[in-house]
């Protein structure tokens, strides 16, 4: 069956694309709804309605639940369309106050879950197939006091850049989305600490989810590398590359 694989389905991010590929792929038999919270996954296919809704509730950061998700790979042999991967969460605070377990569970999921996932579905993936990766503006340049969850997104934007010039012959696109502050639960969870600079820039630059949604899907089918949402982050993303990242990590601190 033609399959949509969503992860960090749940909420924010992932909760938008899951109904945004529901209502405008409809080429789309099936759609994979992953995440942990298994209630607000139910919550979403009851909203959906369309048949075809599956609700995996797996913890990505476990690797028993990611051998669930391979099996159900191997035996159910989806023709996977489209690939999203939204799981992952950030902390705000200074290395100390985010602490090492939630440090580690930054790098497990925005990383390490990101690139099993990929590596697991790459294998049912059919020619034409679009992957798309939910990085960050954080991604352009260190942040401090957002350490750990900005160069996670560095990790993802560089592996989405190089990962798709390795699938070319194969024909599946790789688009890294690259946003600003979105009007998504993401900060409820972030705040852990003094937010410093932080609070500001993100009231200031806020986007709604389903507009970032929308134009990441029209980059994915373009077949662009990077999708960024909205002229401040595009300015953003011009100004990391022309200063000295000397300069605004200053500027941050």
């Amino acid at each position: 069956m033609k399959t949509a694989i969503i992860t960090g389905a749940s909420s924010g991010m992932g909760r938008e694309f899951a109904k945004e590929i529901y209502r405008r792929y409809l080429h789309i038999e099936e759609i994979w709804l992953i995440a942990r919270r298994e209630d607000k996954l139910l919550e979403l296919k009851k909203e959906m309605g369309r048949k075809g809704i599956e609700v995996f509730s797996l913890d990505l950061t476990k690797e028993e639940d990611m051998k669930l998700y391979e099996q159900a790979l191997k035996e159910r042999k989806p023709e996977v369309c489209m690939l999203v991967n939204c799981a992952g969460f950030g902390k705000i605070g200074s290395i100390e106050e985010v602490g090492p377990e939630s440090n580690r569970e930054m790098v497990k999921l925005n990383c390490q879950a990101l690139t099993e996932i990929t590596c697991l579905t790459l294998p049912f993936m059919k020619k034409r197939g679009q992957i798309i990766q939910l990085a960050s503006s954080a991604a352009f340049v260190p942040q401090p006091y957002f350490a750990v969850y900005a160069a996670t997104k560095s990790y993802v934007l560089s592996f989405s850049r190089a990962l798709k010039y390795e699938l070319l012959s194969r024909e599946i696109t790789v688009t890294a989305v690259c946003p600003g502050p979105v009007k998504t639960p993401f900060f409820e969870v972030a705040e852990c600490g003094e937010e410093r600079v932080m609070k500001p820039i993100k009231k200031l630059f806020m986007a709604k989810p389903e507009k970032v949604v929308k134009k990441a899907l029209q980059d994915a089918k373009k077949g662009k590398e990077k999708s960024i949402y909205g002229i401040p982050m595009k300015l953003l993303e011009v100004l990391c590359k022309i200063l000295p990242h000397k300069l605004l990590l200053l500027f941050m601190s």
